[in-house]
């Protein structure tokens, strides 16, 4: 991943109702939601959730599967990892990024 697919990930993130749909279905695992479940647990509009699902789906960030008459959606946990992997490389200069716990008494 290079600078400008990641910009152009957390460009999709950057606005609330799909951040909220991304985190959704990262919970939800890798069978993920139908688009009614997602709506309902999230209160967004059919026709605007919609628009955010097309937009997830466009960049990569989620998959659709279509069964009997549902659209069903999943986070592409391969994107999303290389995403978090390209944030963290060479986080803390390979060093642990958290302070040695504190033991009092010992």
């Amino acid at each position: 991943m290079d600078n400008k697919e990641a910009v152009y990930l957390l460009d999709a993130l950057a606005q609330e109702s799909r951040l909220a749909i991304f985190r959704l279905l990262v919970e939800a695992g890798p069978g993920g939601l139908h688009a009614t479940q997602i709506g309902k647990s999230l209160g967004i509009p059919a026709a605007t959730l919609s628009f955010h699902l097309k937009e997830l789906t466009h960049v990569g960030l989620i998959q659709k599967r279509k069964s009997g008459r549902f659209l069903y959606y999943a986070t592409d946990y391969r994107v999303m990892n290389a995403l978090v992997g390209f944030l963290t490389k060479n986080c803390c200069s390979g060093q642990s990024c958290f302070p040695e716990p504190v033991h009092d008494g010992e």
